[in-house]
């Protein structure tokens, strides 16, 4: 179930953005069933056993989708996102959600996961669960 603290941020959306973010929620929480959902950093973030999986955030003229462990799933239709393991999609309109895509993407971030829940305790080394 969505956290009412994500509905929330989808409906301060402007129209298209909104619709992106909707879309986007409804998705990920009907294939991450078991994940922990919430704002975290002021953005929608999915967790699975306290690791960030995936998540969404409003950019300037974007909506870009984060997976955290994105460049380890070999797609692509994911670019690359900071310094460490991170990949990104951005979206300007609802029409270039490809479900099959982000499906796909979020399977591949249940089975690809960097511990970033201990990269603070482990001083930035990333070490992959799976």
């Amino acid at each position: 179930m969505i956290h009412p603290d994500i509905t929330d941020y989808n409906n301060t959306q402007s129209k298209s953005d909104q619709e992106i973010c909707i879309q986007l929620s409804l998705i990920i929480d009907a294939e991450l069933q078991d994940a922990e959902n919430k704002i975290w950093h002021r953005h929608p973030v999915w967790f699975l056993d306290g690791n960030p999986i995936v998540g969404y955030s409003k950019l300037k003229n974007s909506v870009r989708l984060l997976f955290w462990s994105g460049q380890s799933f070999g797609e692509e239709g994911l670019k690359i996102e900071g310094t460490f393991k991170a990949a990104e999609k951005r979206y300007t309109s609802k029409q270039e959600i490809s479900e099959d895509d982000l499906k796909r993407w979020l399977e591949k971030s249940r089975q690809i996961q960097w511990d970033y829940k201990n990269i603070v305790k482990r001083k930035g080394e990333l070490i992959r669960l799976k």
